[in-house]
């Protein structure tokens, strides 16, 4: 079992526990005080029937008395409405301030049930226990909640951190091959951005990561969240270096928000990287060389470099509302090599096309 504490503004820090099941959970409970109470477990339809009842009866052993709210799965589902059904769900059953939120599921699960425990009665306790690698290793740990609105990609949100992050690492076994490989974009973004060794550590590891052995995974997971650990303790509220993290997620985000219910966040993602990094490459900050390994290096793990089918000029209107702009303008995230990661705000629109462009897949027999 591995523990990694993060640290929070208020001084009221929380840990994210890694461990091979859910036996340590109800010792973690109980060491957190979190017994005697009502709580809410918020999950998807795929996850809530695997894994919500083994969850009742282990809290169960800590006093609490648990029902489970389940919404349809998938990125469509993750918008002020089903917020709003929850609340009416809290209500109904007399939830009050004392009570707990559990967020059982995937990154979109993690996202809304955190932004419910946010907002309803102005705060309630919430842990989190992600059964994604996208939740393990990004969505949980930082404190960002959000929902999705009018297509715009977690344009509501608050910060509000977790009371406890239980990762029972063995669920991924579980996981959808897509929905595994989704959750990597995120863990070679924090390599590209601030760790060129861990870089080299993924190529070395890839048919490990690829066979999903245990050890391999682990590490994988502790090397991720000590990465972004390190970037929201110092910025926690991204007024500086936590923008860093969103390498990819500008051009990306608006990819996603085309094409929910078509394509996954880390799917996206990677494709926002690599316009990202080809936009690096045409200002002379990437070499040729670095660019196309930075691309290549997505194949071996089943994520997509190009893309047919898309609406460009849909795609930068939607990067010009995206949620980090602010007065300067939009903050772009590029990279000066591999493992070193810059903001710039110079990123014109004919280079955003540009990149595009070089994304976009085209049929050379048509």
């Amino acid at each position: 079992m591995n523990r990694i504490t993060i640290k929070t503004p208020n001084k009221i820090d929380y840990d994210v526990v890694l461990n091979n099941s859910f036996d340590q959970l109800e010792e973690e409970f109980n060491t957190l005080g979190l017994t005697d109470r009502k709580a809410l477990i918020i999950t998807d339809s795929i996850v809530g029937p695997i894994y919500s009842e083994q969850i009742i009866q282990i809290i169960g052993k800590c006093n609490i008395s648990a029902k489970v709210y389940t919404f349809h799965a998938g990125e469509e589902s993750k918008t002020s409405e089903t917020v709003f059904d929850i609340y009416d769900f809290l209500l109904e059953n007399n939830y009050t301030r004392s009570d707990l939120i559990i967020a059982l599921g995937g990154g979109v699960t993690g996202d809304m049930a955190g932004y419910v425990a946010a907002t309803y009665r102005r705060g309630l306790n919430f842990v989190s226990i992600p059964t994604s690698l996208l939740a393990m290793v990004d969505s949980s740990v930082g404190g960002k909640t959000a929902v999705d609105y009018n297509g715009y990609k977690n344009m509501i949100g608050a910060f509000y951190n977790p009371k406890l992050v239980y990762a029972n690492i063995s669920v991924l076994n579980t996981l959808e091959e897509r929905h595994f490989y989704n959750g990597f974009a995120e863990v070679m973004k924090s390599a590209i951005i601030k760790d060129a060794h861990f870089y080299e550590w993924l190529i070395e590891m890839m048919y490990e990561i690829c066979d999903k052995d245990y050890d391999t995974l682990e590490e994988l997971i502790l090397k991720t969240i000590t990465i972004k650990k390190l970037i929201v303790e110092k910025d926690p509220y991204e007024n500086g270096d936590r923008a860093l993290l969103n390498l990819g997620h500008t051009i990306g985000h608006a990819i996603e928000s085309t094409k929910i219910g078509c394509m996954l966040h880390g799917e996206c993602v990677a494709l926002g990287i690599v316009a990202a990094a080809h936009i690096s490459y045409k200002k002379n900050m990437l070499s040729m060389d670095e660019y196309l390994e930075i691309r290549d290096m997505f194949v071996p793990f089943n994520l997509p470099i190009t893309i047919d089918d898309i609406d460009k000029d849909l795609i930068i209107n939607n990067i010009t509302k995206d949620k980090k702009q602010d007065n300067e303008g939009l903050k772009f995230v590029l990279l000066k090599r591999i493992g070193k990661a810059c903001i710039d705000r110079s990123v014109t629109t004919d280079e955003i096309m540009e990149a595009l462009k070089e994304i976009e897949y085209i049929d050379e027999l048509d």
